[in-house]
């Protein structure tokens, strides 16, 4: 029989590069005590009819170090936008100076900063149970066509999905530790 299996590990690489993607989406929305802009990316508006991003509604601006600013483009919505952030978990408080909506960051206790850190454990975790459903896929398709491969080859390709699958499992590791300190930092 002929070795003419190849596995799409580009493919592989991507769809496992597209959970390291949400990962970073889901840490960047985690408050670590400073403004963000990506912070609201989570938070939707129901404007027009439909769920709507709050960056698509306003201007969002972080002025300052503790300090976000939404400048809201039609004087209807503002209300709308106010009622999601609050509805939205991120414990913050929006203030109303006309269509601009202020949101002052507080400063994170000692329990909350734990909470978060268990939050991003599990977003890790996430990413993890991702990379790995990924890392099955690859297998299985090797494991369909061992019959058209030698022993060797079928042993070289799941040795390639396991390489990859361990560095991006390493990569969420390493983006984990990186944001529990940035979590904990006071």
């Amino acid at each position: 029989m002929a070795d003419d299996f190849e596995l799409d590990v580009d493919d592989l690489r991507r769809r496992m590069e597209g959970a390291m993607s949400n990962l970073r989406t889901e840490f960047a929305s985690l408050r670590t005590g400073r403004a963000s802009a990506s912070m609201l990316e989570p938070v939707q508006v129901e404007a027009y009819g439909q769920m709507t991003p709050i960056n698509q509604v306003g201007t969002v601006n972080v002025p300052e170090p503790r300090m976000v600013t939404i400048n809201v483009w039609d004087k209807g919505l503002v209300g709308k936008v106010e009622k999601a952030i609050r509805d939205s978990g991120l414990g913050i408080n929006p203030q109303l100076n006309g269509t601009i909506i202020m949101l002052p960051i507080p400063e994170l206790n000692e329990e909350r900063r734990r909470e978060l850190g268990k939050v991003a454990g599990q977003y890790a975790e996430g990413a993890r149970v991702s990379i790995r459903n990924v890392r099955r896929d690859g297998m299985e398709q090797i494991k369909k066509n061992k019959d058209s491969m030698s022993e060797d080859d079928a042993k070289f390709w799941e040795s390639e999905v396991q390489d990859l699958t361990d560095q991006f499992i390493a990569k969420v590791d390493k983006a984990l530790e990186t944001k529990q300190e940035e979590i904990m930092q006071v």
